[in-house]
């Protein structure tokens, strides 16, 4: 059996890392002889991960406007409005790889988020020509993300697996039959405990993650974020962790996080973790917090699979569903436009402090099954 993970976009987003490691290693153990390759925008990122058998390039081609191909596009698009043919050949480093595979994994769970792409669609339908198996892994998937062409491509998998159930009922919803409720791979992903920095407080240490995806969105909520440290720091004797888990030039929570150490460095009691740190070195930090504050997906994901109390900032469809999974009710979500409200960060923070302990009880209770809901990703997948 020959699997393809494709739609990588490279380890520099450790959650996307956590995603690529989790996954060969739920398949593997559930067939040690499968062949795992990927395929990545970033190839050289990825040798931080093991178990995978090859790493494929997968950036796109450039097509000169002069080339044969390119005349032809052009040709196809003026005469027809068709830019598959463009599509095809920019996409000719995943598209090559396809017969050599039995099984290919769209590992893109976001994709589906961000309007239409259709040299998404144009890679799927090579697939299905192909006679491949076609899996759309960990798929998130809003009912403000669907259109007509989007549920049809969707249709024509084989088999998507939705990680959490608030996808899993907006795709049964829409028509769409071939989807089965999973949990986020991640949620299994070990951790690496290195030392802990000067200054960490163990049993005592807060950590925050903020991102400019996040700031982006909603410019306000840095300054609402200042605030919640600065009462974090007023209200309470916790070390505050910064941490980093996007690292993308342009798409840098290091660069984002270093503006707080900044503002708060005097205090004495605020810690920038590195940001050359893997997947699970820092899920092994995250694991020793006592409470957890962030706006990426996959370092919460580290914090709740290890029974860290959370509180996630600017929510995503998957964000709320993982919640609703959890916790049976979308518990200390904070949406984009909340968050720049600085009473509301407050409060939740101090919702997140009261409950502590009916929280971990709650997370003790609940992980080992989404841990099971994980691990079935892989068994539907040899199922096919």
């Amino acid at each position: 059996m020959k699997i393809l993970m494709f739609f990588h976009n490279g380890s520099l987003n450790r959650g996307c890392e956590a995603i690529v490691r989790s996954s060969v290693a739920l398949i593997k153990n559930q067939n040690p002889n499968a062949e795992v390759n990927l395929a990545s925008f970033n190839p050289s990122s990825d040798k931080v991960i093991p178990l995978i058998n090859t790493i494929f390039d997968a950036t796109k081609i450039k097509i000169s406007k002069t080339s044969l191909v390119g005349i032809i596009a052009a040709l196809k698009f003026k005469l027809f409005k068709d830019e598959n043919y463009y599509l095809r050949h920019e996409q000719e480093n995943i598209i090559k790889h396809i017969p050599n595979h039995d099984i290919l994994l769209s590992i893109g769970g976001d994709n589906y988020c961000y309007g239409e792409q259709p040299w998404v669609y144009e890679i799927d339908r090579n697939i299905k020509k192909a006679g491949k198996k076609l899996v759309l892994w960990g798929a998130s998937i809003g009912d403000e993300d669907l259109s007509e062409i989007k549920i049809n491509d969707l249709k024509s998998f084989d088999l998507i697996l939705a990680r959490e159930s608030l996808t899993f009922e907006i795709l049964k919803k829409n028509g769409i039959e071939n989807v089965k409720l999973i949990a986020d791979s991640a949620f299994t992903m070990q951790k690496e405990e290195l030392p802990l920095p000067m200054g960490w407080q163990e049993g005592n240490t807060i950590g925050f993650n903020f991102s400019p995806l996040v700031w982006n969105k909603n410019k306000a909520s840095q300054k609402a974020s200042f605030d919640l440290i600065q009462h974090i720091l007023d209200t309470t004797d916790m070390t505050i962790a910064l941490t980093p888990h996007v690292i993308e030039k342009g798409n840098d929570d290091y660069e984002c996080l270093l503006d707080f150490y900044n503002n708060f460095k005097d205090s004495g009691r605020v810690i920038l973790l590195p940001n050359n740190l893997n997947a699970i070195q820092y899920k092994g930090y995250i694991s020793r917090m006592r409470f957890f504050i962030g706006a990426r997906t996959h370092a919460t994901i580290a914090a709740y699979s290890t029974l860290i109390p959370t509180l996630v900032l600017g929510y995503s469809i998957k964000s709320k569903g993982i919640a609703k999974d959890i916790f049976g009710e979308e518990k200390l979500v904070l949406s984009i436009k909340e968050i720049s409200d600085s009473q509301k960060l407050i409060a939740k923070f101090e919702e997140m402090k009261a409950e502590e302990k009916e929280i971990i009880t709650t997370l003790a209770n609940k992980i080992p099954e989404i841990k099971k809901m994980s691990q079935k990703a892989a068994e539907y997948l040899f199922e096919l």
